[in-house]
């Protein structure tokens, strides 16, 4: 039964409203940060009472633009960080005043929600993409992620999708509805060039990609096709690989003796990547497994024309526009092809930032969590419409 706090949140009042399961506030890492600072900071300026658990041990904060921040321990391996921080978070939180709702991100956490149910705190969990497809987890793990996928169907009270493919996967395998909620796009109409410039790079005179080193994201095939192509400007790639040397390797090998291959590492001075992808020719997006990825928002919201994996949560970003690859063959000519067709880059340029002006706004993300919150706070429940409690028979191998 709700408490007198739920009834006041849903006739439209204050809500107390937890986020858990990210590295937490300021963002500085990836979508999830992201996406709890700004649809958090929404929610502040709302009226809501916001808390955010974050595990940034060296920020000692209480307070982030409204956000009041909870700072607790993990243990800092791959395997447990984020399950041993979201613990101790879930442990918390039972322990205080009864919230109205808890955003829970990650499925690798639903091990979690019963806890928080025990106490009366409805929850949804946010799904993400399809970690077991990652190459970066192990069979061990690719299996964990398909557990706790099940898991969180039979467990949360809501699931938050953030890409039509991951709602569609999720009503295909359990026979449950999702909430369509996408990531919003920073929307950049200028940035300076000074950065750009002291790289050695022209503003409109390089092919940029960005993404973590993993086969998955394709930056090898990206790297290959770029090097078969006749491409006069230079590829400048940023990221790194935290778990997977050799794939470094495959990518540095295929670099060295191209002089037009830049490998810059990892950029975290987010004014210069924010630069690098407004002056770039193209944005070269090689994801494909997650849902909206956050990098390629934040190309389109610069304006800059992308060449994309072909995979159907790219093509849905992008609304069908663009030029798509699937190797490093389909790749070669685009470079070329783009290079040499100035107006239609700039004028796919121009609509992707429409594009991302008009269907990837923060305010409208925000409003679907409030009205999420809200629901929950009334008692609503995907549990009351008995989904699949096991996965639809597919052939998995692991």
């Amino acid at each position: 039964m709700p408490h007198n706090s739920d009834i006041q949140g849903s006739r439209g009042g204050r809500l107390s409203i937890a986020m858990v399961g990210t590295r937490g506030v300021p963002a500085a890492y990836g979508g999830f940060e992201t996406a709890v600072e700004e649809v958090g900071r929404r929610l502040v300026e709302r009226g809501h009472d916001v808390s955010v658990y974050t595990r940034r041990s060296g920020q000692r904060m209480r307070e982030h633009l409204g956000m009041r921040v909870v700072t607790l321990p993990a243990i800092p391996q791959k395997q447990l960080e984020t399950l041993s921080h979201t613990g101790v978070s879930a442990l918390h939180l039972i322990t205080r005043r009864r919230t109205d709702a808890a955003f829970v991100f990650n499925a690798a956490n639903s091990p979690f929600l019963p806890l928080l149910r025990g106490r009366g705190i409805p929850t949804a969990l946010h799904m993400d993409g399809l970690e077991w497809r990652r190459s970066k987890w192990g069979r061990r793990g690719k299996a964990y992620y398909r557990w706790a996928e099940e898991f969180g169907v039979c467990h949360g009270d809501a699931l938050i999708a953030d890409a039509p493919g991951i709602s569609d996967y999720y009503r295909d395998q359990f026979g449950v509805r999702t909430e369509l909620i996408r990531y919003g796009a920073p929307i950049l109409e200028q940035a300076p060039d000074l950065g750009v410039r002291e790289l050695g790079l022209e503003p409109e005179g390089y092919h940029l990609a960005v993404a973590r080193f993993e086969p998955e994201n394709h930056v090898l095939e990206i790297v290959e096709g770029y090097r078969r192509s006749s491409a006069c400007l230079p590829l400048v790639v940023v990221g790194s690989a935290p778990y997977s040397a050799e794939y470094t390797h495959a990518i540095r090998s295929a670099a060295d003796g191209d002089p037009r291959i830049r490998l810059l590492g990892g950029v975290y001075d987010q004014g210069l990547l924010d630069a690098l992808y407004f002056h770039a020719l193209t944005y070269v997006h090689g994801h494909s497994v997650g849902g909206t990825n956050p990098s390629l928002l934040r190309a389109i919201g610069a304006g800059t024309p992308v060449i994309a994996y072909d995979v159907g949560f790219n093509r849905e970003v992008l609304d069908d526009e663009g030029w798509f690859f699937s190797g490093a063959d389909d790749i070669a000519g685009l470079f070329h092809l783009t290079e040499s067709a100035p107006a239609s880059v700039a004028a796919q340029g121009h609509a992707n930032r429409v594009r991302a002006a008009s269907a990837f706004r923060w305010d409208d993300v925000a409003t679907a969590y409030e009205d999420l919150a809200r629901r929950l706070a009334r008692g609503e429940s995907i549990r009351h419409e008995s989904p699949r409690l096991r996965r639809r028979e597919e052939e998995w191998v692991g």
